[in-house]
């Protein structure tokens, strides 16, 4: 039997098993936000994190024990992406690394003249290679409960795991038809050219400093503010609200 038919028939039976009370109570407790969803909108997001747990491994670091509380408060953030979109939910991700709080890292950097050295860095999250997202719990309690401000960390490093499929970095993620991304690459390019210069330029800006790194950082950290603050964000960037409510295919204004 070809590995899709196999695939989606596993995913089926997944789908169909009950969801579990404890979760439910999880969701309800940690992720306020699934309350103010549609009843069928609900019932999405619990498939999908019934296809999300029985695919993907979760590993603590640090000596952190991974409980259901963690497994289904990131998974419910991870597939709010996923809503209302025909996807294959993150194919490319198999472990999700979580530490209890942040960690330190050994990275690389680059300056203008071209020298490289080593620092270390304090880090919620990352992104990193081999199909592994690494989170932090408190960050990722903190954001599921908090839907008031522009930070989360599930939200920014699996808007990365979207904007990857097509094999790049880059802030485009795959879009549902061609003449979306004229629209996208004019729209989130003058965004981000204006969150680069204000930052240059230091001044205040709306949006997280951070997204003026490069394309695909500005893509996750806008992804943060499109759900977790949608009213803001959408009074003070419509064009490129817009824009991600077309390829998110969600008004998180409506459940705000």
């Amino acid at each position: 039997m070809p590995f899709g038919v196999l695939k989606r028939l596993r995913r089926k039976r997944a789908a169909q098993r009950p969801f579990p009370e404890t979760w439910e109570q999880i969701l309800r407790t940690g992720f306020p936000r699934f309350g103010k969803l549609s009843a069928e909108d609900q019932a999405e997001l619990r498939d999908l994190i019934k296809i999300f747990l029985a695919e993907k491994e979760f590993e603590g670091a640090a000596g952190l024990e991974i409980t259901d509380d963690i497994r289904v408060t990131i998974a419910a953030q991870a597939c709010m992406l996923l809503l209302h979109r025909e996807t294959d939910i993150y194919p490319g991700l198999y472990s999700i690394v979580v530490y209890p709080r942040d960690y330190i890292v050994n990275a690389s950097q680059r300056a203008p003249d071209g020298v490289v050295s080593e620092t270390m860095q304090i880090r919620r999250g990352e992104t990193a290679a081999r199909g592994a997202v690494v989170l932090t719990w408190d960050a990722a309690r903190r954001g599921a409960s908090d839907v008031h401000d522009c930070r989360n960390v599930v939200f920014h490093e699996f808007a990365h795991q979207l904007d990857a499929q097509d094999g790049a970095f880059d802030g485009t993620p795959i879009l549902r038809d061609r003449s979306m991304y004229i629209a996208w690459a004019r729209v989130l390019g003058d965004e981000f050219s204006a969150l680069r210069d204000r930052v240059q330029t230091h001044q205040p800006t709306d949006l997280d400093p951070y997204g003026a790194t490069n394309p695909a950082e500005f893509f996750a950290v806008v992804t943060e503010c499109f759900f977790q603050s949608p009213k803001q964000f959408r009074e003070r960037h419509p064009e490129l609200y817009d824009e991600l409510r077309g390829f998110y295919q969600q008004d998180p204004t409506d459940s705000a």
